[in-house]
Parts: structure tokens; sequence; C-alpha cells
């Protein structure tokens, strides 16, 4: 009887151990996931991104332009319906052009919370601990690691990571649509290779829970010239 207990509490005790070992913190998730999209040194080389896609809205394609130069803006560019709908977002703020709502725009501070990650090339993740961000292991969703991140003014955006590649398959955060707070879930996936070596998903969808917009990249160019003068707000 003590040798059956004995091997039961050895059993129990390898068990708790080898769990242990498997378990992962939030920044050794993180970790991974940087080390899989190409790692820091040639993340932090891309200065400039120029894309070409897609974007189905409501069951029609429109071409989709997006530049992006690193800490300093973003900007989105879509033909619809005859208009171009435009956002740009910087380091100073952001505007929008969308002739269907009135023309002219300049982004609420608000929602400029859940979007200025998008000047950055690599995401918040990149340099989280030197914004003062931190990240938590949340829990284990089928195949994905689930991280809490909390930036330096706690807000808070979840994450999903694919346990065996380390890429990052989904967002969640609170964000804002038609002037509602909205949970936006953006879902990544068809990771390719640029030829910088840096590594990011060319399909896209985003779930603002009354429509979704799903984008398909085409064509990327990395480090090509970007005349900053783009991210300028049109004179009203």
């Amino acid at each position: 009887m003590k040798k059956l207990l004995f091997l039961a509490a050895t059993a129990a005790t390898g068990c708790f151990f080898s769990f242990t070992a498997l378990a992962q913190t939030g920044d050794e998730i993180v970790a991974k996931y940087i080390s899989a999209i190409g790692g820091k040194d040639k993340i932090s080389a891309v200065q400039t991104l120029y894309m070409e896609g897609s974007m189905n809205v409501m069951g029609n394609d429109a071409p989709v332009t997006v530049y992006q130069v690193n800490g300093k803006g973003y900007k989105s560019e879509m033909e619809f319906n005859g208009s171009k709908i435009i956002q740009c977002i910087t380091d100073k703020g952001g505007w929008m052009m969308n002739p269907m709502m009135g023309g002219f725009q300049e982004i609420p501070a608000e929602q400029l919370k859940s979007n200025r990650d998008q000047i950055y090339i690599g995401g918040a993740l990149l340099d989280y601990k030197a914004n003062g961000a931190t990240v938590d292991f949340v829990k284990k969703d089928g195949n994905n690691n689930v991280v809490k991140y909390t930036d330096k003014d706690k807000n808070e955006k979840t994450y999903y990571f694919d346990a065996n590649t380390g890429y990052l398959t989904k967002l969640v955060q609170k964000g804002n649509a038609m002037g509602q707070e909205v949970e936006i879930t953006i879902s990544m996936s068809d990771y390719k290779k640029t030829d910088a070596g840096y590594v990011m998903p060319y399909s896209m969808n985003t779930d603002l829970g009354q429509f979704s917009l799903a984008m398909t990249i085409t064509k990327v160019e990395v480090n090509k010239a970007i005349d900053p003068s783009i991210f300028d707000a049109p004179k009203q």
C-alpha cells in the first residue's frame, strides 16, 4: 500500500513539474511571436511598407493602397463606389476622408487610442516593455495562447497566438464604429516572408459586430521611398 501511495505521489509530482515546464509567460509567448515574424533586428530594419490589395466590403471588392512609415504615419486609401475613402494616423493625430460620411474629419482622440499602433512596423508588441506596457498570459484557447496586453494608460488588447508557429492569429480590442463603441476582432492568416525577412499576414478579416471587412494583400514593397507629406491633412 505504501509503495502504491509513493508511486501515485511521484506520478502526480511529475505531472505537476511537467505542466510547470510547459507553461509559458506572456513575455515568452510574445518573444516567440517576434522571433517568428523575423526577429527584432530584421523588423527594425524595415522603415517603410507600401502595400496594395483589395478589401471586400458587403460582397464587393475595392482596391486598397497602404503606406506605412515606421513611427511616423499610416495611411490607407480605398476606392469604393467611385469615391476615395482615406484613413490617416500619424504620431501627432489622425484624420479621415469619407464622402459618404460628410467628407473630411479629424479622428477623435478616443478612437486614436485603438489605432495609434498602426504607425509602428511590428505593432505594439515589438518594444512594449520600453513603452511601459505589460503582457500577461490569460489562458489556452484551443491551439492558441491568449495574452492580455496593457499599455501605460491602462488600455487593453487581447492577443491570440498560434502555439505551434507563434504567429498572431487574432486581436480583440475596443474601438469605435459609426460613433458607437464596439468590440473589434481582427483575424490574421496567410503569413508570408517579405524580401527583408519580415513576416506579415497577407489576409486580415476585421469584424465590427454589425459588419466585417476582409482585406487581402497582393503586393508588398519594403523600404520604398515614401514622401512624408502624404500624411498631411488636406487644407480645409
